[in-house]
């Protein structure tokens, strides 16, 4: 017998494809839009969301039954509050120039509908590892789609991985750019990580046809 029953792994996998809380659920697109012309932002951001939905979750859990209803978008937006400050002052701590990089949109993770939409739906009517598992899957799910983005558009916009040139110098012309390759500067720009999430959509329910509406 596993760790996970079939329910408690269908928590982790679930999000990860067919109920993936950006590309069917249409969460959290802003953060693909803003924070992911470069991988590393996109990485930090994807460990960001994962620490703050897992524990959040869980705290909400535990707290379920003492929250009066009347408060519960407060007592949820201080939780998720708390904990995107502990991971705003890790940054600056560890990681400074990339903290103010995602500066604002580290910020804007309190906001986040997966995280609020998680709360709301699950965390809330269900016990504290059923909800761990559940955070932590949503942000999985999030992160792959982050990463997948920020790969591409890095790649192909600066022709580097995580900072490190993986295609050539541009300037000495070697590598690909010895063959007349150039970067192209649209991927950067934000209205292109909408059309890679949209081609992740449009790849994603052309495999699997159950997602396509009527």
């Amino acid at each position: 017998m596993g760790l996970l029953s079939k329910k408690d792994a269908a928590l982790i996998k679930d999000p990860l494809a067919d109920n993936n809380p950006i590309t069917i659920q249409v969460l959290g697109i802003c953060s693909a839009l803003a924070i992911t012309a470069e991988l590393e932002a996109s990485i930090v951001m994807s460990i960001s969301v994962l620490f703050v939905l897992g524990v959040g979750n869980v705290v909400i859990s535990l707290m379920r039954n003492i929250i009066p209803s009347k408060i519960r978008i407060i007592v949820q937006l201080i939780v998720v509050a708390t904990l995107v400050i502990i991971v705003d002052l890790v940054l600056k701590a560890f990681a400074y120039e990339l903290s103010k990089t995602l500066s604002v949109f580290v910020g804007l993770i309190i906001t986040n509908c997966i995280i609020m939409g998680r709360f709301e739906a699950f965390a809330l009517g269900n016990g504290p590892w059923r909800s761990f598992l559940d955070g932590i899957g949503n942000a999985l799910g999030y992160a792959v789609i982050l990463i997948i983005v920020g790969f591409f558009r890095e790649l192909l916009g600066s022709g580097t991985l995580l900072g490190i040139p993986v295609l050539g110098d541009p300037i000495e012309k070697t590598g690909l750019y010895g063959f007349g390759y150039e970067n192209n500067g649209f991927m950067l720009l934000s209205p292109m990580a909408l059309i890679v999430v949209g081609i992740i959509i449009w790849v994603q329910r052309s495999r699997n046809k159950d997602l396509i509406e009527d």
